[in-house]
């Protein structure tokens, strides 16, 4: 009869002493400490895949490490503010055993699969591999300035706009909006029939998204302090620019440090990128969608080419 499975990984340690009494009560408290429990399980089964735990040509031995006893050791170090005894390493490396031969075992049941924490590790992992290898070129100041000139958009500060908008509650057609801008720039109060809207110091690519991609063409043709029909995405719209603030360049020494940040960022990302697409090339890549998009054409052609001559559908 097979022996039952321990209920704990200090019980799995422990089992097998069993036999052996004076040992088993020489056994410290703290292998039952919640907290050290719970730290190893998760620290040492977390760098399992970076260790040498079996031959490569045996996938049934495991080897426990110098790497498993380093790691264990720094753990209950932390801990316990001392190095673990002979003892208490056999009971470190029997709960790193035991963690190890569930995690293959798992795998073997293709418990892994669907499980987004476990994919997402992984991938960290393997970029973590890669980031590693990511060489940053030397670069001078010369070089660095005229890519932040290439760039000098991200940097610039944009022209902003102050304006008002009032939006008729009823009928907003072309006519009824012409008619009370009409009316506000006669005196009228901007909320008299509409709801009044102001806004402060909006870049360009503020008013796009909220009006659309012909809006800001129009504001700029606009005279300050005057109320104009204007057309948006959302219909048409009474609106009144009240005051524009010019671009401003940046100021390459100023932001010299933040530049040269953002450079190493896109550099890294560039190389990472290229090393991902190079072991991309080991793998065949097939697109189901693409390839039911392609069935779909080929039995629609077949379909037609099959029908009789001047037969319709």
């Amino acid at each position: 009869m097979s022996t039952p499975l321990p209920t704990s990984e200090f019980d799995a340690v422990t089992a097998d002493t069993a036999t052996a009494p004076r040992r088993l009560a020489a056994l410290p408290g703290w292998m039952r400490e919640p907290l050290l429990h719970f730290v190893l399980l998760g620290g040492l089964l977390f760098i399992v895949d970076h260790i040498v735990a079996a031959r490569a040509d045996d996938p049934r031995t495991i080897i426990v490490s110098a790497e498993v006893d380093r790691h264990a050791k720094e753990i209950f170090q932390q801990q316990r503010a001392r190095e673990p005894n002979a003892q208490e390493l056999d009971a470190l490396r029997r709960i790193w055993l035991d963690n190890e031969v569930l995690y293959r075992e798992g795998l073997a049941m293709e418990m892994d699969k669907g499980d987004d924490a476990i994919r997402d590790r992984v991938i960290f992992k393997a970029l973590s591999v890669i980031d590693a290898n990511v060489k940053l070129p030397k670069i001078d100041d010369k070089q660095l300035r005229t890519w932040f000139e290439a760039h000098r958009d991200k940097y610039d500060e944009p022209a902003r706009y102050d304006f008002q908008e009032a939006a008729l509650s009823g009928e907003s057609s072309e006519t009824a909006v012409r008619t009370f801008v009409d009316a506000l720039n006669a005196g009228t109060p901007g909320d008299a029939q509409a709801g009044l809207r102001v806004f402060k110091s909006r870049p360009l690519s503020n008013l796009v998204q909220s009006y659309g991609a012909e809006f800001p063409k129009e504001l700029e043709e606009s005279s300050v302090g005057v109320w104009r029909a204007m057309h948006t995405k959302d219909g048409w719209r009474a609106m009144r620019l009240d005051s524009v603030a010019a671009p401003k360049p940046a100021d390459y020494e100023r932001l010299r440090n933040v530049v040269l940040a953002d450079w190493k960022d896109e550099v890294a990302s560039e190389q990472r990128s290229a090393s991902v697409r190079e072991l991309a090339k080991k793998y065949k890549i097939r697109y189901e969608a693409d390839e039911a998009a392609r069935a779909a054409g080929a039995v629609a052609a077949q379909s037609a080419s099959a029908r009789p001559a001047g037969a319709s559908e």
